[in-house]
């Protein structure tokens, strides 16, 4: 097993040259490992492949199951369980029902979709160690990161021209020391 994880970086000053250069290293068929932006870019997960996340399905799932729950549990609490004349209304009052639904409903959704989340995209504290490649991405450069272990097929002199010719102000070599 390798001690250290090769990378090359290509660091950009506009985030349109940055769009357009995604496209561009894709094409001559390099692999990027990851584009580290100081603020969300439009366009740039469509221009790196990214598929549509099925996040919203598992928030209809998890939202559906607490209003069914939160509706069967109170209706079989106060109309079987425990009837109560409250007010004179009758025991099963679904308007009544309504904010507790809602909720219900809410509380469900928000906690199931950040499990969720947090379990597909493998976001644990015991198992997240993030890497730095360049400070200056969390200010106002735009980074990308090749792995050249995932590029094999192309020299890596062959990957910093492509970089250059997409328009990279920079490209850097980095080492991952802390890579298992």
């Amino acid at each position: 097993m390798k001690e250290h994880q090769d990378y090359i970086l290509g660091v950009y000053d506009d985030e349109d040259v940055l769009v357009e250069a995604v496209g561009k290293v894709r094409e001559a068929g390099v692999k990027i490992k990851e584009v580290f932006t100081p603020f969300p870019v439009h366009g740039l997960d469509t221009a790196l492949g990214y598929k549509y996340s099925n996040l919203p399905v598992a928030s209809f799932i998890y939202g559906a199951t607490g209003t069914i729950t939160a509706l069967s549990t109170m209706i079989w609490m106060l109309g079987f369980d425990w009837p109560q004349d409250i007010g004179g209304k009758g025991h099963i009052a679904l308007p009544d029902f309504i904010p507790i639904t809602f909720e219900f409903t809410v509380l469900l959704a928000a906690h199931g979709m950040v499990l969720t989340f947090l379990i597909v995209s493998n976001l644990f504290p015991w198992n997240y160690a993030p890497k730095m490649f360049d400070a200056r991405s969390t200010d106002d450069k735009f980074v990308m990161a090749i792995e050249l272990d995932s590029n094999s097929k192309m020299t890596a002199d062959a990957i910093r021209s492509v970089l250059r010719e997409s328009g990279a102000t920079e490209v850097n070599d980095f080492k991952d020391e802390a890579h298992k």
